[in-house]
């Protein structure tokens, strides 16, 4: 991590919505994300030293109580598979097992190889008990 700053912050909407992009996750307005973002529970974002560009970053979003939801965990395509993702994830977790009620439910939804990311660090898959959903719009 000698080349990366790893904080607990949130990023800048500009810089969140083009990591967003340039990593494939879907669009978000510049509005709704100015608002999402400011009421973060916990986030984790990595810069690289050299030019602070953002190239990393991840959330904790949810009531505060009793449903947790990691979302927007995104590493830049040039700075895959240097761990950085894994070390965002050790963050959030971190955080989960010192603050967050034992009980609580803590969801996320991984695509594709993502998952094998997840289950490192105990996500496991709901199927066929139940499934995640989301409202398409």
């Amino acid at each position: 991590m000698e080349n990366y700053s790893i904080r607990i912050d949130i990023p800048e909407v500009d810089e969140y919505l083009a990591l967003r992009k340039v990593c494939g996750l879907s669009d978000r307005g510049k509005d709704a994300s100015k608002i999402g973002l400011s009421n973060s529970i916990y986030s984790v974002i990595i810069r690289r030293s050299a030019d602070q560009e953002l190239v990393g970053m991840g959330r904790l979003i949810g009531d505060g109580g009793t449903a947790y939801q990691i979302v927007d965990i995104a590493v830049h395509p040039s700075e895959q598979g240097k761990g950085l993702a894994k070390n965002i994830m050790q963050l959030l977790m971190t955080h989960i097992e010192n603050e967050v009620d034992p009980q609580a439910y803590i969801n996320l939804i991984a695509d594709c190889p993502a998952d094998n990311l997840y289950k490192q660090f105990g996500f496991v898959e709901t199927a066929p008990e139940s499934l995640g959903m989301y409202l398409k719009r």
